[in-house]
């Protein structure tokens, strides 16, 4: 399989024939050169707050166990979210998880559109083209957006190691829900402690649900997927299920 690279986005298995397409907005933590880093420091770039820690492990498994294309962003989410509405107010946030982000205070309207321009668009045109090539097909793929939670946020503990992700459509997360509870030694959240809102949410929205697309959006908590045996084993439970659902 083919591998397309650029600063935006990494482009996995484009010719894969499995039936879904993977996407991970915030799987990298790459602050490009010219940006400073932010101001932050490197131990602040390693945290949650930079990227969905396991994420990109989980989705290239995944691209390979269910022969599926897979888009990688290739920025940290402190650069520009790719997750938000353009007119979003965290797309480029000031702050995140109380950390002040001095690289990203009192961006002038072409500093924004700059990153935009050079990052965000790219990595959903990537998106785009894939998705018209398999619908010029006669494919229409179960799209699957892949992210991880820390353990606690706000001082409140989030007991969950998997979650789905849905809006109103519970066709396609009802049976993944059932899947991956029946072995009864994980607890799986169901719109805990994050649901999909397409005013919030942007990748879904979007590339799936405009086009009635098959989607889940699933959250790993970033404990369990931090090392490369906790990947392995999850992104085996989510392809096994996926397999035998759809």
């Amino acid at each position: 399989m083919g591998e397309e690279q650029s600063s935006a986005f990494t482009l996995l298995r484009p010719e894969g024939r499995g039936g879904f397409v993977l996407l991970c907005d915030h799987a990298s933590n790459h602050v490009p050169e010219g940006l400073k880093s932010l101001g932050l420091s490197p131990s602040d770039l390693t945290r949650h707050i930079a990227w969905d820690i396991g994420a990109r492990e989980i989705a290239t498994r995944l691209s390979e166990l269910l022969d599926a294309p897979a888009i990688l962003s290739g920025v940290s989410r402190l650069v520009i979210d790719c997750n938000r509405h353009l007119d979003a107010g965290d797309l480029i946030p000031e702050i995140s998880d109380g950390i002040v982000i001095p690289g990203n205070l009192g961006l002038s309207s072409a500093d924004r559109t700059l990153r935009i321009r050079r990052w965000f668009s790219p990595y959903h045109q990537a998106v785009e083209t894939l998705l018209v090539g398999q619908a010029a097909l006669g494919q229409a793929p179960m799209v699957i957006s892949i992210h991880s939670m820390t353990m606690t946020m706000a001082g409140c503990l989030r007991p969950w190691q998997i979650a789905l992700s849905s809006h109103q459509d519970r066709s396609f997360v009802e049976p993944m829900l059932a899947a991956l509870r029946r072995p009864g030694d994980a607890l799986v959240g169901d719109n805990q402690p994050y649901d999909l809102d397409p005013a919030v949410d942007f990748s879904i929205p979007h590339h799936a649900m405009r086009r009635a697309l098959p989607y889940l959006q699933v959250e790993f908590r970033q404990d369990e997927v931090a090392e490369p045996a906790g990947q392995e084993r999850w992104a085996r439970r989510l392809a096994a299920a996926l397999i035998e659902v759809f």
